[in-house]
């Protein structure tokens, strides 16, 4: 088995840096985006097993690139992360099929976990 590949888009520098850096510390192959637009592009060339998303980016949200990462890989796993979460957009998340819908500041430990939770439904190596 592989090493899970794990997309980043967050429109904060330190955030994706840092998450970028403790997957890849973690021995993940993590990649980074600052924006959803970049993010699809990315993905339209490359699968990756996890989509690590924030909520409230300018251009395209979380919830947008959820959807069109979801019309390109139906069973990907994704991750919503968030400074403000609300009822309805952790319904939208849900109902788009995220695994997860976590508040910021993320912890390092539960989002291992989650990503090892991930991996074991779709039998990648975490």
């Amino acid at each position: 088995m592989s090493k899970a590949r794990i997309l980043v888009v967050d429109d904060d520098e330190g955030i994706r840096q840092s998450l970028s850096l403790i997957l890849k510390k973690r021995g993940y192959l993590a990649e980074a985006c600052a924006c959803g637009k970049d993010a699809v592009t990315k993905l339209r060339s490359s699968p990756y097993d996890v989509l690590l998303t924030d909520l409230r980016m300018p251009e395209m949200g979380g919830i947008e690139l959820l959807k069109a990462a979801r019309k390109l890989y139906p069973s990907m796993g994704a991750i919503i992360m968030t400074g403000f979460g609300e009822i309805s957009t952790y319904l939208e998340a849900m109902d788009l099929g995220a695994a997860e819908y976590i508040n910021k500041p993320v912890k390092s430990e539960e989002l291992e976990l989650i990503i090892k939770k991930l991996m074991a439904k779709q039998k990648i190596d975490a």
